[in-house]
C-alpha cells in the first residue's frame, strides 16, 4: 500500500491520480486532515499525531510514503509555530515510521532553503541556505533530517528542492510563487490581475506534469545511483512575472497585469533567479519537457476547461519542449 499525506494539496491532488493510474486505485490511500473525497481509498489523518500515523501504517500495511502534508512559505510566516509544528514534526514522525516499519519516503524540500546569502544564478546543489522564512527553516530542518536518516539509519528517504510549481487541477495554496497561477485564472474570467511581486522577479518554476515525473523518476531510480540524501537540486525553467504575462497576453490579448508588491516580494528576492540540477541529471537521468510556451498553451486550454471559460490560444504560438 502507497500512503500520501497531504493529498488534498496542489502537488498531492494529482500525484495520487498519478499513482492510482500506475499501481492501481485500491494501494493508493490519499490522506489528509479530513478525509479527501473522490474515489479510492482516503481516510482522515494529522501526521503530528505520531500514533495514529502508526497504527494507520500498520492497519493498512503501507510500505511506501509520499509525504506532502506541510504549510507553505506565505501560510508559514503567519503561523510559524503551526508550521514548525507540521512541518518539521510530522516529518520526523514519518522518518521514524520508516525507520521502525522498513518504509520508502519521498519528501518534498523547496527552493525556500535558499537565502540572501545564496548565489542566486546557477544555484548550485551544495551552497549556503540561509533561508529567512520559517517555512525555509523547516525545509532546512527536514533536509538535514533525511540526511541523516539515510546515512545514520539507513532509512531510504528520497527528495526534492522543488520550484514553483504551476497546475491546472487545484488552486494556489498560499505560496510565493502564486502569482505565477493566479495569473491564468485571472485571464480566463477576463479580470484584471494584480501581482504581489515586481515585473523583473525571475524565479525557477516547474509545469505540474514535469513535477510528477521527476518524483516517479526519483523513487524508480536505483538507490545505488543516489548520491545525494537531503535534497536534489531540480527545475523546469525560469521566467520573470512580467515574462509570463507577456506570454499570456499572446494568448489572451485583453489581460492586464497591476504590480503592487507586498510582504512576499521580500521572501521572492531572497531566492535563486535559475538552479543548476546537473546532479539530478547525472544520477537519475533527469530531463524537463516543457517551456514557457508549451506550460501557457496547456494551462490555458486546460484551465479553461475545468472553469468553463474561453482557452483559446494563439495558432502562430508554438507548443515546443525544453531542450537538455
Amino acid at each position: 500500500m502507497i500512503l500520501v499525506t497531504g493529498a488534498g494539496g496542489q502537488i498531492g491532488s494529482d500525484l495520487v491520480e498519478a499513482l492510482r493510474e500506475r499501481c492501481g486505485e485500491d494501494d493508493v490511500l490519499a490522506t489528509d486532515l479530513t478525509s479527501p473525497g473522490g474515489e479510492g481509498p482516503g481516510e482522515a489523518l494529522d501526521v503530528t499525531d505520531r500514533p495514529g500515523l502508526r497504527k494507520l501504517v500498520e492497519r493498512r500495511g503501507v510500505e511506501t510514503v509520499y509525504h506532502l502534508a506541510g504549510l507553505l512559505s506565505a501560510v508559514g510566516e503567519k503561523h510559524p509555530d503551526r508550521c514548525w509544528e507540521v512541518n518539521v514534526n510530522g516529518l520526523r514522525n514519518v522518518l521514524e515510521l520508516a525507520q521502525s516499519h522498513g518504509l520508502r519516503v519521498f519528501w518534498p524540500s523547496s527552493i525556500a532553503v535558499f537565502g540572501p546569502y545564496t548565489p542566486r544564478r546557477l544555484t548550485p546543489q551544495v551552497t549556503v541556505e540561509d533561508p529567512r522564512t520559517m517555512y525555509g527553516i523547516t525545509k532546512v530542518t527536514g533536509e538535514l533530517l533525511c540526511d541523516y536518516y539515510a546515512r545514520k539509519l539507513g532509512v531510504d528517504v528520497r527528495s526534492l528542492r522543488l520550484p514553483g510549481i504551476i497546475s491546472y487541477t487545484t488552486p494556489p495554496g498560499g505560496g510565493t510563487t502564486d502569482y505565477a497561477v493566479e495569473m491564468f485564472y485571472a485571464a480566463l474570467r477576463d479580470e484584471a490581475y494584480t501581482c504581489f511581486v515586481r515585473p523583473e522577479t525571475r524565479l525557477p518554476m516547474m509545469y505540474m506534469p514535469d513535477t510528477l515525473r521527476a518524483i516517479l523518476l526519483l523513487m524508480d531510480a536505483d538507490a545505488a545511483d543516489l548520491h545525494v540524501h537531503s535534497s536534489y537540486n531540480i527545475t523546469g525553467l525560469s521566467f520573470s512575472a512580467e515574462e509570463l504575462a507577456a506570454a499570456i497576453r499572446e494568448r489572451r490579448p485583453s489581460f492586464t497585469v497591476r504590480y503592487e508588491p507586498d510582504f512576499r516580494q521580500a521572501i521572492a528576492d531572497t531566492w535563486p533567479t535559475q538552479i543548476d540540477d546537473s546532479h539530478a541529471r547525472a544520477d537519475w537521468g533527469w530531463r524537463p519537457a516543457y517551456d514557457l510556451d508549451a506550460i501557457v498553451d496547456d494551462m490555458l486550454a486546460k484551465l479553461g476547461a475545468r472553469l468553463g471559460a474561453n482557452a483559446k490560444t494563439s495558432p502562430s504560438a508554438p507548443k515546443t519542449l525544453v531542450q537538455p
